[in-house]
């Protein structure tokens, strides 16, 4: 069985045991939260919409920061550069139960 979820503005496909890397949520590492979910599909039979009767959910296993990105604006002929660096906030997820 998986389903897919909705987290952060991105959709993610889970089953049971799966950690997913997900944008930052609010919570204790050991926290349980639940998540939206699209769509389930369990034997071949797919669920979508309103039909949707699921609940997924999930433990927080890690709050992190990914790897640094560099950002460098540059215009031609002008002496004009920007620098700038971002490291984007994660929280690693593991699901526990599809119900």
């Amino acid at each position: 069985m998986y389903a897919v979820i909705a987290q952060g503005g991105k959709q993610f496909k889970v089953s049971e045991g799966d950690i997913v890397e997900v944008e930052k949520i609010e919570g204790e590492i050991g926290s349980k939260i639940e998540m939206e979910v699209l769509m389930t599909s369990d034997n071949g039979e797919v669920l979508v919409g309103g039909d949707v009767k699921a609940k997924v959910t999930g433990e927080i296993v890690k709050q992190g920061k990914g790897k640094k990105i560099v950002v460098f604006k540059y215009k031609a002929k002008k002496n004009e550069r920007t620098k700038r660096g971002h490291r984007q906030a994660f929280t690693k997820v593991k699901i526990i139960s599809i119900a």
